[in-house]
């Protein structure tokens, strides 16, 4: 407290937190973890800030949105401490998963057309016991080794329970159904480790009809995220022309 009030383009911590619904602290935290250039003192000892400094706080806060607030942070440090290149190779590293978001929700999206699809192979194996099928009759019908579903249910994607007599594997219908998403996804080549959350949003659903609400959820999350990058890229964007123009 006590620091002077904004003069002659001087801001004070406080006057930045106002503009932006922030704590005097969280400016100063900011500038202390780099987010923010370093702060000019006055005589005193007290921190005064400038139009730069509002423009790197604007371009951090338009850039957590989209790119969340570790990776944003990231990047204004790497700006502030002149490492452009690094900076642009966070943000393209950002794009890159957006867009790996963007293909696994349209394999989902095409599994499940598939899965509905009139051409779809026999929907319901051969029942070999009460309430669902042994692992052979279901690998015969996906048209995969019985040692695949047994390396799907170490990864999670299907959880057969044992038949109390035999000791076999048995597939209920949760099951076959989860077997025959895995199927569809693995043959989009998507590996078992991104499969495995996806089963886990089936069975959180309920099931596949359910899912769909959840995928119109993803797919707006996906755009809105999308949205807020391009938002970020435009505060960064003023944000290093105004950086650059001040180290000349």
């Amino acid at each position: 407290m006590g620091e002077k009030s904004q003069t002659e383009g001087r801001l004070r911590p406080v006057d930045l937190a106002r503009r932006h619904g922030l704590s005097t602290q969280a400016v100063r935290n900011y500038e202390e973890a780099g987010i923010l250039p370093p702060a000019d003192r006055t005589p005193n000892g007290y921190r005064t800030y400038t139009a730069l400094h509002a423009r790197a706080l604007r371009a951090f806060l338009a850039l957590v949105p989209g790119h969340g607030h570790r990776t944003a942070a990231a990047v204004m440090r790497a700006v502030n401490e002149g490492a452009d290149e690094e900076a642009l190779r966070l943000i393209d590293e950002s794009h890159a998963l957006l867009l790996e978001d963007r293909r696994t929700l349209q394999a989902v999206e095409q599994a499940l057309r598939d899965l509905a699809s009139p051409g779809t192979p026999a929907r319901r194996p051969v029942a070999r016991v009460p309430g669902g099928t042994f692992i052979g009759p279901l690998a015969a019908e996906l048209g995969i080794r019985p040692a695949t579903l047994r390396k799907w249910e170490r990864a999670g994607l299907v959880r057969p329970r044992r038949d109390p007599v035999t000791g076999y594997r048995v597939y209920d219908e949760a099951d076959v159904r989860d077997a025959r998403l895995a199927h569809q996804l693995r043959r989009g080549g998507h590996p078992l480790e991104r499969i495995a959350p996806l089963i886990a949003q089936v069975r959180t659903a309920g099931g596949l009809e359910p899912l769909e609400a959840a995928l119109g959820d993803w797919r707006a999350r996906l755009s809105a995220r999308g949205r807020a990058m391009l938002a970020g890229a435009a505060a960064l964007h003023a944000y290093l022309g105004e950086h650059d123009m001040g180290e000349r």
